[in-house]
């Protein structure tokens, strides 16, 4: 179970992280970091560390359990990637610090609840949902995150409020209805990362080991689809982006290739970490619930805390900042909950349960 968090730790910092190095590129749009990161992040990266490391690869996803899953695994996959498209737009309209806070306020909410939802659906509620205690902290644990997410998205609000300046005010008011409701359906849209893992990780995680792999590979066998069908649709939005404001040729500069360096890291670490949440989600039952919650809130105290050091918040109010800080409290204390969650009672472990566990591992 430890493992499993620290990986979801290890997977939220990446990801709150991965951003930073295309503060550095030189000549680029926008347009063309991010169109270049998804290609990357999205193809390359998971082409070769799926062909590099996976044994096997036409066994594994020729598996009949694999082949049923997969065209759930790709539909969930194209809605995330039409979610965090989305993403992208409601942050042009609202901003980021409330553009951030819906959108994975929602992802947190819906996703983290979702695995429960297929296990009753596969097994039946008698076999679907946890223990009742363990059910309870789960809520109650989610229920804190989210409210910290409110806090960090009220700070947000009251931080534009102090620094707009005058004549902003009724653009803002006009698109922030807009914004607001795509925040929310790509937070929506965006669960289906979850919903693919979820339903992938069982049939992916059985062929990989018969295929020779370690398990800890499970991650990668699970990126692999979802990665690609994700991507099929940002590169198409991206491709439409650089067209429409004529930015092709903005590639063509002579600081290309410290650019593509900066804009590989950021890939690799995108990518990385959606591979350790991946990871930890598989260590332990319900995992797709805790941890995802867990690498999602992560995510969001680690880019809060860098936009503090990176004086984001220099300006901000006292009142915006207390809300911030409220918002991270609520987030690590939700994240403490989650964990205990799954820490086992000394009632939960039957004396015949451990002394097998035993046994199993000195034969091992």
């Amino acid at each position: 179970m430890l493992i499993g968090v620290l990986w979801a730790l290890l997977g939220g910092l990446m990801l709150g992280l991965y951003a930073l190095p295309g503060k550095f590129t030189k000549d680029f749009k926008e347009e063309n970091t991010w169109g270049l990161f998804f290609m990357l992040t999205m193809f390359a990266v998971p082409l070769m560390a799926t062909f590099a490391m996976l044994k096997g690869i036409g066994d594994i996803y020729g598996s009949p359990d694999v082949k049923a899953a997969l065209p759930v695994m790709v539909v969930s996959s194209v809605l995330w990637g039409t979610g965090v498209m989305m993403w992208g737009k409601a942050i042009h309209h609202i901003g980021m610090s409330l553009g951030f806070s819906l959108f994975i306020g929602t992802v947190i909410l819906v996703g983290s609840v979702l695995p429960i939802g297929i296990e009753v659906v596969q097994k039946g509620i008698g076999q679907g949902l946890p223990p009742t205690s363990t059910l309870v902290l789960i809520l109650i644990g989610i229920a804190i995150v989210l409210l910290g997410i409110v806090f960090n998205g009220r700070a947000g609000l009251i931080r534009e409020a102090d620094e707009k300046r005058d004549g902003e005010e009724a653009s803002g008011k006009k698109s922030m209805t807009t914004g607001i409701t795509i925040a929310v359906v790509g937070g929506l849209l965006a669960t289906g990362f979850n919903v693919a893992a979820t339903v992938g990780g069982g049939p992916l995680g059985v062929a990989l080991e018969a295929a020779g792999n370690p398990d800890w590979m499970v991650s990668l066998a699970l990126m692999f689809p979802i990665f690609l069908s994700g991507g099929v649709v940002m590169a198409g939005y991206f491709a439409w982006q650089l067209s429409s404001k004529n930015a092709w040729r903005t590639f063509k500069t002579p600081n290309f290739g410290m650019n593509f360096v900066l804009i590989f890291i950021m890939a690799f670490f995108h990518y990385v970490a959606s591979a350790a949440y991946a990871y930890g989600a598989s260590r332990f039952d319900l995992g797709p619930v805790v941890v995802y919650a867990i690498f999602n809130t992560t995510c969001v105290v680690v880019a809060v805390l860098s936009g503090i050091v990176t004086k984001e918040w220099i300006n901000a109010s006292p009142k915006a900042r207390k809300s911030l800080y409220s918002g991270l409290a609520c987030m690590v204390l939700g994240v403490m909950t989650l964990t205990a969650s799954k820490l086992p009672s000394a009632q939960d472990v039957a004396p015949e349960v451990a002394e097998a566990s035993v046994i199993q591992k000195a034969g091992s």
